[in-house]
């Protein structure tokens, strides 16, 4: 039964930190990323779809992303949807591809983005916290019906409390490594 808490504990925390790892990829630091665009959706045969399926992304230098859509007749409808989208970034239309110029952040948004990396990150070191407590709870319901002895809680309440450092430790490494990445000119 021990094992079965710990393994979903562990799941969920796993799970957490994927969602804040996930969230950490989508912000935008000062480099073009072809992630930047790749969701982004446009209006075309009918149907709406992520701009990665209708063109090829490249990124020739770290502040220019290319666009060359597969179908050339989609270029204003991508152009369209890049200009709608909450990206801040004019596209450049010549034709063939759409070029877009990654401006580098401004010292201000540099600050606030290394500022929301830190409330991200601590919102799931207190999920995570919030995990760890509720596997403790049920190790301490486990012992009151006496499935288990003290020692089996006292060390089932170990490794949750490790396994609960090593992920608030790696949270704290992604938000360190986050927040420099944001904060470069």
């Amino acid at each position: 039964m021990i094992k079965e808490i710990y393994k979903e504990t562990k799941e969920k925390m796993k799970d957490s930190v994927q969602a804040l790892a996930d969230r950490y990829t989508k912000m935008r630091g000062g480099r073009a990323r072809a992630d930047l665009v790749s969701e982004v959706k446009v209006e075309c045969y009918g149907s709406r779809m992520s701009l990665e399926q209708l063109a090829t992304i490249s990124i020739p230098e770290p502040r220019l992303l290319i666009i060359e859509p597969w179908d050339k007749s989609i270029l204003k409808n991508v152009e369209k949807a890049i200009l709608t989208s909450d990206l801040g970034i004019n596209p450049s239309n010549d034709g063939n591809v759409i070029r877009l110029a990654v401006p580098p952040l401004t010292e201000e948004r540099r600050k606030g983005l290394a500022k929301l990396t830190k409330e991200w990150a601590e919102e799931v070191r207190v999920s995570v916290r919030n995990l760890r407590r509720e596997a403790r709870t049920k190790i301490e319901d486990l012992e009151k019906r006496k499935e288990i002895s003290e020692d089996e809680k006292k060390r089932a309440e170990k490794d949750i409390q490790n396994l609960t450092d090593d992920f608030v430790n790696q949270i704290g490494k992604m938000q360190e490594t986050k927040a420099k990445q944001v904060s470069q000119i």
